[in-house]
């Protein structure tokens, strides 16, 4: 197996608090984000960008997370607010959310991504934007496999109340049988009305 190894920390001696998001892409649902502070010397072989990481794997390291890290939050931005905000606000919204609930305050943030904004208690200097964060510090990693697994959660639990759609599997994103399954039953009030596929063009005008 590939050795992972990722970096614990952008500045030794500081409270850094790692933020992913989950679910930016799909048709329905919420966003989910995770911010998590991991102790310096937090290890395990399995972390990764949750991305490049089994079912299993995530779910293992998710109790492994929460029991060993020194502070996590996961918050979601529902389908609603998206629409209202736009999916980068809404998800730059859910890690705020997430860094204000942490039990633990950080000194500085890592954030996956190029985008973010200052709120409260974090101006301008007090975070850090890392392009693929999630495949180098294990703060992001940790969020990542948080942000992923409840949002997959939730979206199996919603396709106990819609399950024609196949969210169960699919998990909201734009798949062939999702995209059919909007063409013949409409939309819910878990999709995102302002996320437009092109191949559903025809049926919207």
């Amino acid at each position: 197996m590939k050795q992972i190894h990722l970096k614990n920390f952008l500045s030794e001696g500081r409270i850094e608090a790692g933020c992913d998001e989950a679910g930016r892409g799909p048709l329905a649902g919420p966003v989910f984000a995770a911010a998590v502070v991991l102790p310096p010397d937090f290890h395990h072989p399995l972390l990764n960008d949750s991305k490049q990481m089994s079912e299993k794997a995530r779910y293992e390291l998710r109790d492994y997370i929460q029991e060993h890290a020194l502070a996590w939050a996961v918050e979601e931005v529902s389908a609603a607010e998206i629409d209202e905000i736009n999916i980068l606000n809404a998800s730059i919204a859910g890690m705020q959310r997430a860094v204000s609930r942490l039990s633990l305050r950080p000194d500085f943030l890592l954030i996956d991504g190029n985008k973010f904004k200052p709120f409260p208690g974090y101006p301008s200097g007090t975070y850090k934007c890392i392009v693929k964060g999630d495949a180098t510090f294990a703060p992001i990693a940790a969020a990542s496999v948080l942000a992923k697994t409840y949002r997959d959660d939730l979206m199996r639990h919603l396709a106990l109340e819609y399950p024609q759609y196949g969210w169960d599997h699919n998990m909201g994103y734009p798949t062939t049988e999702h995209i059919e399954a909007i063409r013949k039953y409409g939309y819910t009030p878990y999709h995102r009305k302002s996320f437009h596929v092109e191949a559903l063009e025809p049926t919207l005008f």
